[in-house]
């Protein structure tokens, strides 16, 4: 376990803003939905999320859903039509490239 958490970091330093922005979509596919568990689960800094999660936005690949609490109004995320779209296509384009 140790070993994928640093491994994980080591990795979050020399990612490009595709490979963030593919690591945010990912994460919501597989059913992380709050800004915060995004963060952890893709080893950014609040900052980085809440840029590439704006620039999803932005660009129509996540949705944004506000839920009105006692407190007060929480945000999670969803991928579209057109995140999904996205992933399917750099993920069969990695099928076509033996990266290793």
């Amino acid at each position: 376990m140790f070993h994928l958490i640093v491994e994980k970091l080591l990795m979050a330093s020399k990612r490009s803003k595709l490979d963030l922005y593919l690591s945010v979509l990912n994460t919501v596919r597989d059913g992380v939905d709050k800004s915060t568990r995004i963060m952890y689960a893709t080893c950014m800094s609040w900052s980085q999320v809440q840029k590439v999660l704006d620039g999803l936005l932005n660009q129509g690949l996540l949705s944004m859903v506000v839920s009105e609490g006692s407190k007060k109004a929480r945000r999670s995320y969803s991928i579209t039509e057109k995140g999904i779209s996205v992933l399917n296509y750099f993920e069969g384009s990695k099928e076509l490239i033996d990266i290793t």
